[in-house]
Order: C-alpha cells, then sequence, then structure tokens
C-alpha cells in the first residue's frame, strides 16, 4: 500500500495500545460518550482525552460536540486501508511459499530420480 504509507503508521499505531483498542471495540456497537467510554477505564480524563485525540487524529473515529457531551463513533475508512494492506501482504506472502513449494517438489523429485537405480 505504497500510496498510504504514514496513514498506516497511524493506525496501526492506534491499534498498538490496548485502551484504543477497547475503545474501538466499543464503538464497533456504535456510538458512545467519552463519559461512556471512559467509564471502564482506571485513568484520570484528561489521560483518556489523549486516547480519544489519537485515535481522532489517526482517522479511527470522528467525534461530534454537543454543548457539553462530545460522543464518538467509528470511521470505516481505516479499515479498508488496513484490509487492503493486509491483501497485498498475503498475496505477497502466498506466492512466495508457492514458489518455495515449487522449488522443493521440483527439487525432491530431481534427487528422488538419481536415487532411484534404473
Amino acid at each position: 500500500m505504497a500510496q498510504y504509507p504514514e496513514q498506516l503508521n497511524g493506525i496501526f499505531q492506534a491499534l498498538a495500545d490496548p485502551t484504543r483498542r477497547a475503545v474501538l471495540g466499543r464503538l464497533s456497537r456504535g456510538p458512545a460518550t467519552v463519559s461512556e467510554l471512559a467509564k471502564p477505564f482506571d485513568m484520570a480524563l484528561p489521560s483518556f482525552m489523549k486516547h480519544i485525540h489519537f485515535l481522532e487524529d489517526s482517522g479511527w473515529i470522528r467525534t461530534h460536540k454537543q454543548g457539553r457531551v462530545r460522543t464518538c463513533a467509528i470511521e470505516k475508512e481505516p479499515f479498508t486501508a488496513v484490509e487492503a494492506w493486509l491483501a497485498e501482504q498475503q498475496e505477497l506472502w502466498e506466492s512466495r511459499t508457492d514458489r518455495l513449494e515449487q522449488f522443493v517438489t521440483k527439487h525432491t523429485v530431481t534427487t528422488h530420480a538419481k536415487d532411484t537405480p534404473q
């Protein structure tokens, strides 16, 4: 995914933290307020907000503030970028393992033919 290297860096960095992964897991069930999201975590709200800002900056979530309430919702674009990158990686490694299998098979047949008396 050569066209998205910086985007993917932020996307994967956001997933590296268990708190942020848990927030994304909760948001997969639907939008939630920051207070609802912060409730299960034993940390001060300013510390939790750093996670929210990180997720928002990396594109995983969007927030909307109405009055004093900030609501978060998950974004689909990072999933698409990660899925495309993973598909490229899978294709690359499958082609490498296919070539390895062909090499081993050919080498085994050649070796077996040399060892077999005629």
